[in-house]
């Protein structure tokens, strides 16, 4: 590497970063307007209320999903991501429950200190206001653009933490546990509100149990739920609730009776949802004993339909999926009930927002493999299999290729480069690093960062280096944010080389890397400074957003700072983001101290754009 020229000190250094931030004046300018949409209005304001939007057909619940992506048919009515406010409502007020007749006193668990873990530390979130924490997680359109945002988020969500000030516990719960269901974190989400005795919900976490608890597939888990949520809310999936739950403890009188009552408060008592509940009360003798559940004329899927459904292991119409977002499809990945072989693809979009790590994502393939006995040929399990064992580095990668170019799939034409670089990451990880394959260098290295395989990734750095500078620039580009120590030349030489062949070609990746290296503190000489300028880069330092955002990272509020970086990230895909955000993103996650997360975060904008 190339001695740093005009070496900058720290200080030196900060000002030329701020100089750079507040002299693009139309820049972060237009970065401060397009991010105030992204705040609640403040403390002391309530935030607008939602409308309940109306399902295209009755449902007891509708499922939480992101607009639908039918390409065929963009102006289609999009599902809400929002709970319908009606559910927090109170039907009557809460019965006292006796304490003795639940649990002792000494085996109550706490409620003001919730999670699963110590995560990122019971400080994660500092001292901020309760009210605007709970706000930006209703807010927020999830799922997110990064998969390693999305990671970072959910274990800050899952920490165990106390309850801020000005909200109360159970809200608290309900909060972390809703936005967990929008990301497609349905385990987390289902773990986090067991973690609170069901004699402490109130209205909205009785609602948000319930959600998790169909998003989980766990009928079993709304019985505990059910008497209770029946008089505290009025979301309406708890009338059948409770006759399926009498059904399933052997109370068939008086579940029969419940699901009359249930069928005359349903507008379609003949509908798919009371066939579902019927079907369900038929596995334990109630009910009436044959149901066939017909899917015909129903267009779209909700929760109850969605957890129903998985929970009896029925298969659910392919054009039901369209109905909702990708969170949706996560959930389903993760369905006991389903085979291997029928969730493969449900695993892939599952791995691209986050919740399957790589490793999860080989133990479903190797179980659809085993299943089917399928350990050759050109299946998709058979070729993952030949990923990892076939006799040589050359047929590894041929193997590696057809997931990544989507040959691998076949007929089916299914294909995300992405996922399917998670799906390789450890086979990637087992190439030897040799100029012989530096035409995979880029593929590889992108499938190593994807699951975290940061080192192993920097092992390619002596053969990406000794690459031509157009043929090793994609390469290169991720190397130089993901690495923990610089690893290849990012001297101002190298980087006005890559600047002038992506200034025409990839602009937009240009300039989320050059912000990527200062919010990493990586670039440090004058020259290395001036291509930011000379490329309309800068940070964002007038928004309210970048205020709260750069307040939270230096009280080490790590929670706050990723819940703001998720709200930088929401709504749109990488070719979205502005660069002075992704600047000032990267620079707060840096300072906080999840530098890996931050690196992370940059090698994947490099991989995926």
């Amino acid at each position: 590497m190339k001695p740093p020229r005009n070496k900058l000190s720290g200080r030196s250094r900060a000002r030329l970063l701020l100089a750079l931030g507040t002299g693009l004046t139309a820049l972060a300018a237009a970065a401060a307007i397009a991010q105030e949409s992204l705040l609640p209005p403040g403390f002391g304001q309530a935030p607008p209320a939602a409308r309940p939007q109306a399902s295209p057909t009755p449902a007891p619940s509708q499922a939480p999903a992101a607009p639908a992506q039918n390409p065929a048919s963009p102006a289609a009515p999009t599902p809400s991501l929002v709970l319908d406010p009606a559910i927090f409502a109170t039907v009557a007020p809460p019965q006292p429950v006796s304490r003795q007749a639940e649990l002792p006193d000494s085996a109550r668990r706490s409620i003001d200190m919730v999670g699963l873990g110590s995560g990122y530390g019971r400080a994660s979130w500092g001292s901020r206001d309760g009210r605007f924490l709970s706000t930006m997680m209703r807010r927020l359109d999830a799922p997110l653009a990064s998969r390693w945002a999305s990671i970072a988020l959910r274990r800050a969500l899952v920490t165990k933490v106390p309850t801020p000030d000005n909200v109360s516990a159970p809200d608290w719960v309900a909060e972390r546990a809703w936005l967990l269901l929008r990301m497609g974190e349905a385990d987390g989400a289902a773990m986090l509100v067991q973690s609170v005795d069901v004699d402490r919900y109130n209205a909205k976490l009785y609602a948000v149990a319930g959600q998790a608890a169909l998003a989980t597939a766990d009928v079993s888990g709304l019985c505990p739920l059910a008497d209770g949520g029946a008089i505290r809310s009025r979301e309406p999936i708890w009338p059948m609730a409770r006759a399926v739950c009498s059904a399933l403890s052997g109370d068939t009188a008086i579940a029969d009776v419940l699901m009359d009552q249930a069928r005359r408060r349903t507008r379609d008592p003949r509908g798919i949802d009371v066939q579902l509940a019927e079907r369900m009360m038929a596995v334990n003798g109630a009910g009436r004993r044959s149901v066939e559940v017909e899917w015909t004329g129903v267009n779209q899927l909700t929760s109850w339909r969605f957890g129903m459904a998985n929970a009896l292991g029925l298969t659910i119409p392919a054009d039901l999926y369209r109905t909702v977002g990708p969170q949706t499809i996560a959930w389903g990945a993760r369905a006991p009930m389903i085979p291997a072989a029928e969730r493969m693809t449900a695993a892939l979009t599952a791995a691209r927002l986050g919740v399957f790590s790589s490793s999860a994502l080989v133990d479903l393939f190797s179980q659809a493999a085993e299943d089917s006995g399928e350990f050759t040929g050109d299946s998709p399990a058979a070729r993952l299999r030949a990923c990892y064992v076939a006799d040589s580095d050359d047929a590894r990668l041929s193997a590696m290729r057809a997931f990544w170019t989507g040959e691998a799939w076949g007929e089916q034409g299914k294909g995300d480069r992405y996922a399917a670089q998670i799906l390789t990451a450890r086979a990637a990880a087992r190439i030897r690093p040799d100029s012989d394959h530096a035409g995979d260098a880029a593929e590889l290295i992108g499938a190593m960062m994807a699951a975290g395989l940061d080192r192993k990734a920097a092992g390619w750095a002596p053969v990406v280096s000794a690459m031509s500078g157009e043929k090793g620039d994609p390469a290169w580009a991720i190397l130089a944010v993901g690495t923990p120590n610089i690893s290849v030349d990012i001297s101002a030489d190298r980087l006005s080389a890559v600047a002038e062949r992506w200034a025409e070609t990839n602009p937009h990746k240009l300039r989320l890397l050059l912000g990527a290296l200062a919010g990493l503190d990586r670039l440090q000489t004058e020259d290395q400074m001036r291509l930011l300028s000379d490329n309309g880069v800068g940070f964002d330092n007038r928004s309210n957003w970048a205020r709260i955002l750069l307040q939270a990272a230096d009280r080490k509020e790590s929670g706050t700072v990723l819940l703001m970086v998720a709200a930088g990230l929401q709504r749109t895909g990488w070719g979205g983001i502005s660069s002075p955000m992704f600047a000032t993103m990267i620079r707060a996650l840096h300072n906080v101290g999840l530098d890996g997360e931050a690196r992370m975060i940059a090698a994947e904008a490099m991989t995926r754009l």
